[in-house]
């Protein structure tokens, strides 16, 4: 979607997912405490979600807007993990999400719409 952050996309996966499994957040980067010290944190390249659907499927996904580029470790990573036989790819909609995760268009829960802003957070189990 036009303008959409990065932050607001995955948010919308992470929801539409949810109603197939469980979907974890991979944070990564340097965080600063309250005390101002920087604290690096994570795996540099490691996708932003984790999905965990039946039957233990694994799919590793990286978020990006529309005109989000991987950095080289997020390459490499992406493309560890295939050579590993894991699913990995780039999500850049709820749809691109959903087709990684092998349910297409499906939207049981109304939360992926046709990949519009604004909807529920997810449910937690």
């Amino acid at each position: 979607m036009n303008g959409e952050s990065e932050a607001e996309i995955q948010n919308r996966i992470r929801c539409a997912l949810s109603e197939y499994g469980i979907v974890c957040r991979m944070s990564s980067g340097i965080f600063q405490t309250e005390d101002g010290r920087h604290v690096r944190s994570g795996i540099p390249g490691i996708p932003d979600l984790l999905f965990l659907g039946p039957n233990g499927q694994v799919v590793w996904i990286e978020v990006k807007t529309a005109k989000g580029k991987l950095s080289p470790d997020q390459l490499k990573f992406i493309e560890m993990l295939r050579r590993k036989g894991h699913t990995a790819g780039v999500a850049r909609t709820v749809t691109d999400a959903l087709e990684l995760i092998g349910r297409g268009r499906e939207n049981r829960n109304g939360c992926a719409g046709a990949d519009r802003p604004g909807s529920r957070e997810p449910e937690w189990m």
